[in-house]
């Protein structure tokens, strides 16, 4: 059977996620998601685009990205490609990492792009990993906050719908926690 082809035009936005294979944990230890980590940069250099968000969950990845000129699947491979490899060299083990492909839902209004984002922010208080988002390591929460830098991340485009205001933005996530 032949699998649907997704949807991608360039400026498009997802909000992408992948799951370890069997629902297993896929990042072990902080080295691994320094790991992936450095493979989306290295990814985004050979294959421009924005994240506008993302969590590194211990068995699962959202991503909250907005492609430039290269197909979402490109970069989707490449980034689970060179993970998987790296995964698996690093345990000694063969096989599937992640489950199956990766899920995408296109971003089409501004109403969605907060949602997402929201959403990918909450995972770890959902998941009750921590009691407050920013006290989760591996997203990018901190950096709207203005807690952390990032090269990779580019708040703006989401800090805009509150004027700017990281403040604001931190009163959108925290009503839901």
């Amino acid at each position: 059977m032949v699998r649907k082809r997704r949807v991608w035009y360039p400026g498009s936005k997802y909000h992408i996620t992948c799951r370890g294979n069997k629902k297993r944990t896929i990042f072990l230890d902080r080295i691994d998601f320094k790991i992936y980590i450095n493979i989306i940069k290295e990814i985004n250099n050979k294959y421009p685009f924005v994240i506008l968000s993302y969590c590194l969950m211990p068995n699962h990845v959202h991503l909250h990205l907005r492609t430039e000129d290269i197909e979402i699947w490109k970069i989707m491979q490449a980034i689970n490609w060179r993970y998987a490899r790296y995964f698996n060299e690093r345990y000694n083990t063969v096989g599937h990492v992640f489950q199956g492909r990766y899920g995408s839902k296109i971003i089409e209004n501004n109403y969605y792009n907060l949602i997402v984002n929201r959403y990918i922010h909450l995972n770890p208080v959902k998941d009750q990993l921590v009691l407050n988002p920013k006290d989760y390591r591996w997203s990018s929460y901190r950096i709207y906050l203005g807690e952390e830098k990032s090269e990779l991340v580019k708040e703006e485009e989401i800090l805009n719908y509150f004027a700017g205001e990281r403040s604001l933005y931190n009163k959108f996530i925290m009503e839901f926690v």
